[in-house]
């Protein structure tokens, strides 16, 4: 159950689309690149977030998603695909901590 604070925070946030294209981008992701197929999840979230045109991607997932040694490969399938992808990092990557 998720805590009432955490919906609270979420109020207003407005929910991204999982399209069709995000759907071929995550198997992309898989199939070509560094995210096991075992983490479609993962690999999901990426897309979803490049799909609709997301500038950041803020994650604490560093085995699959946050990963200096994969983030070039992410990056690189999007832009083949014709998606610019978010910046991924940890949310003290992003606040400078």
């Amino acid at each position: 159950m998720v805590p009432k604070r955490r919906l609270v925070a979420l109020e207003g946030i407005p929910l991204l689309a999982l399209t069709e294209d995000a759907v071929a981008l995550a198997r992309a992701l898989t199939n070509d690149g560094p995210v096991p197929a075992k983490s479609a999840a993962d690999a999901l979230h990426i897309a979803v977030a490049a799909i609709n045109g997301m500038e950041f991607l803020l994650t604490w997932n560093c085995k699959h998603i946050a990963n200096a040694i994969t983030r070039s490969s992410i990056e690189a399938i999007c832009r083949v695909r014709g998606y610019e992808p978010p910046i991924i990092c940890t949310p003290e990557e992003l606040l400078g901590g």
